[in-house]
């Protein structure tokens, strides 16, 4: 602990600071890197005031900071770079104990967006044609993207500026611009530079906000918008007024994480999808159990998986496919931990399959491979995958994407690759079969040639349905 002197030459006292917090993970985006920890187990002899995150280029020596009172806190690093991260608590008697985490991670300032797949009905890949594409085309000339995420018919946007974009169907107001008018390129929603992160579902949106509050918007015939009611809504409405969120995640249903780690989930429960045990639906956000570890959440359609601070996986809500990885297929309405590692981190859920990169770099799918979705060739095609299986052998994956019957990732070199049902070219292969299985491929394969993809998210209305891509890309 370190020690500060104070006090009279006849009375000498030690005035103590912090130890220093635990980081438990850093989450990177375009532009921005989320740094989640807990308190340090004694701090001192006084209270913590505040807490000091400095991101720091390994290469340059160059250092950004920030400060902040409660996890996470969020950190610019500078841009380009690999870096880590330093942090100390402050007390009334100065900082505190240092501590440092090596992320092993590249910050961006901004990216390009590209997409492909199926826009054959309401110009859902944004490029202002209702054109099948089956190879990436750029949504404009911007290179200012840092987050997108992709839902059946709608797909949204985070800039690095704060601002939010989203286009595609707009029945039931999931745009968000106050109409219910079908957008074929992006469009803001209002003109607020302060969102962080947004995730689309069946027919709505949820997004955080930088000050951790929680937006929702679109189809609410569930209560998935979590507003206490069913009523649609065709822009954004708070849900709550708490500012304790940290992740969101949709799928026909919605979960969320708080900054305290709680596990929150509402909407649609035929399957048991909330955790809640019961499989009574939801307009409000219901806690999933007491725990406070929770770090990251997934939704599949019918389905849930989440991944704890200590790196064990669970999972609850429909199971028929083997989509909850316990070697069942029974549902479940409260969730059951996938096995006994402690190495999962990313994950990643689609329609009934899902995907996890480990903390060694291995990436791992299970649940329905009706076109070849699990990406492993001795996995029949058809096959259910009730526990988790490897996809090769390699250890340099950064992130996975499911949806409907394909998927795709990212490896830390850059490449992107795609797998699985191919009926509107979402595989981005530049072949097509309307209609039919359009060339599935049932292992990997890569799109193109290029070594700069940094982020992917895809979506899907259903397995037999076409789907679409959406990648950041040449990142600055």
């Amino acid at each position: 602990m370190a020690r500060t002197p104070g006090g009279t030459l006849s009375a000498f006292t030690l005035l103590s600071t912090p130890d220093e917090p635990t980081i438990t993970s850093v989450t990177t985006s375009i532009g921005s890197a989320s740094v989640a920890f807990t308190a340090p187990t004694d701090v001192g002899d006084a209270a913590v005031s505040s807490y000091v995150v400095t991101a720091v280029d390994e290469s340059s020596g160059a250092s950004t900071g920030a400060t902040g009172s409660a996890s996470p806190i969020t950190v610019t690093p500078p841009a380009g770079g690999t870096f880590k991260i330093r942090m100390q608590a402050l007390n009334a008697y100065g900082p505190g104990r240092l501590t440092e985490y090596d992320t092993g991670n590249e910050i961006y300032s901004g990216a390009q967006l590209w997409a492909w797949g199926d826009n054959k009905d309401f110009g859902v890949l944004g490029d202002n044609t209702v054109i099948n594409r089956s190879s990436p085309v750029q949504i404009g000339a911007l290179t200012t993207w840092k987050q997108t995420t992709s839902g059946p018919r709608a797909a949204a946007a985070i800039k690095t500026d704060g601002t939010m974009w989203v286009w595609g169907i707009n029945s039931q107001g999931q745009v968000g611009d106050g109409t219910v008018v079908h957008r074929s390129s992006p469009v803001q929603i209002g003109a607020l530079t302060t969102w962080s992160q947004v995730s689309a579902g069946l027919n709505f949106c949820s997004a955080v906000k930088t000050d951790s509050s929680l937006w929702s918007w679109g189809g609410n015939q569930a209560g998935q918008l979590g507003t206490g009611t069913v009523v649609y809504r065709s822009s954004p409405v708070q849900i709550g007024a708490l500012t304790t969120w940290s992740q969101v995640a949709t799928g026909f249903h919605c979960a969320a994480v708080k900054i305290d780690g709680t596990l929150w989930t509402w909407g649609f429960n035929d399957k048991g999808q909330l955790g809640s045990n019961t499989i009574v639906a939801r307009s409000s956000p219901v806690q999933v159990g007491s725990l406070t570890t929770w770090a990251r959440v997934a939704c599949g359609n019918y389905h849930t998986i989440a991944v704890k601070n200590d790196g064990t996986m669970w999972s609850w809500g429909q199971n028929n496919y083997g989509q909850l990885a316990d070697n069942t297929a029974i549902n479940r309405s409260s969730p059951v931990q996938v096995g006994a590692l402690t190495s999962w981190y990313k994950i990643a859920s689609g329609e009934r399959h899902n995907a996890s990169v480990k903390t060694d770099g291995t990436l791992w799918m299970w649940g329905s491979n009706s076109r070849g979705q699990i990406g492993v060739l001795t996995v029949s095609v058809g096959a259910k995958v009730s526990s988790p299986v490897q996809v090769g052998s390699l250890t340099d994956w950064l992130q996975g994407a499911c949806a409907g019957s394909f998927s795709a990732a990212i490896r830390t070199n850059g490449t992107l690759w795609t797998w699985g049902y191919n009926n509107r070219g979402q595989l981005g292969q530049n072949d097509i079969s309307i209609g039919g299985d359009g060339a599935l491929r049932s292992s990997p394969v890569q799109v193109g040639a290029l070594t700069e993809w940094a982020f992917v998210a895809i979506g899907s209305e259903s397995a037999t349905s076409g789907g679409q891509v959406f990648a950041l890309y040449g990142v600055v």
